[in-house]
């Protein structure tokens, strides 16, 4: 991993954490309780490990993260690009568990905003990825995609629902970027990865959505 990813998941991981302890965000819909979770609260822990699944999960965002950046890429064309893009997408999967483990911990509004916000950019990161695999790496193309992922947050300032339209989008554009991308450059086995990646997705929005819903029906 060189430098440069970091920087480039540094600053604006940065940036956004400074935005977020301002006052801009202070209407939006965030839960600032454990009434949020699905998982109930151990009195017994302290705040940082409540909630031990929350805790493990999140332990795997860091884990599985770091695994992959130590994942080498096989020569190839674009192994370079497809190398920083993998790298980039990794190291913002390690920043992320840290995000959920405060706000758990903290039950602050701005972590609450953060853990929000930061979705969003890991999946448009899906779309950059695509791209690299089909025409090689594009920092122009790079840019726009996170500079408007990052600024479609601010549609949960004018609507209660804005984060998840947000993510909605998010979410239906890597998808069909993956699918694009298997359609013109795949083959069986990275079709088998497309759909675990798909039902990963699934899976990440129904937890995150109907948690509540599934534990009360279990």
């Amino acid at each position: 991993m060189t430098m440069s990813v970091v920087a480039h998941v540094l600053v604006p991981f940065l940036l956004c954490i400074a935005l977020a302890n301002t006052h801009i965000f202070d209407k939006v819909l965030v839960d600032v309780t454990y009434d949020h979770y699905a998982e109930k609260k151990v009195d017994d822990l302290p705040a940082f490990l409540a909630m031990p699944f929350n805790c493990v999960i999140n332990s795997g965002y860091i884990l599985l993260g770091i695994y992959w950046i130590l994942q080498r890429m096989s020569d190839s064309k674009n192994s370079s690009g497809a190398a920083y893009t993998k790298d980039v997408f990794a190291l913002m999967a390690v920043a992320y568990g840290p995000v959920q483990w405060v706000r758990l911990a903290t039950l602050g509004r701005a972590p609450a905003v953060l853990d929000q916000w930061f979705t969003l950019p890991i999946f448009a990161w899906v779309l950059v990825w695509c791209n690299v695999i089909d025409q090689g790496w594009s920092s122009r193309y790079a840019l726009m995609v996170e500079s408007c992922s990052i600024l479609s947050y601010g549609l949960a300032l004018f609507h209660d629902r804005g984060f998840e339209v947000a993510l909605g989008f998010h979410v239906s554009c890597a998808v069909f970027k993956g699918v694009r991308a298997q359609m013109s450059h795949g083959d069986t086995q990275s079709m088998r990865y497309l759909w675990l990646a798909v039902l990963s997705c699934a899976g990440f929005v129904v937890l995150k959505l109907l948690d509540h819903s599934l534990a009360e029906t279990a």
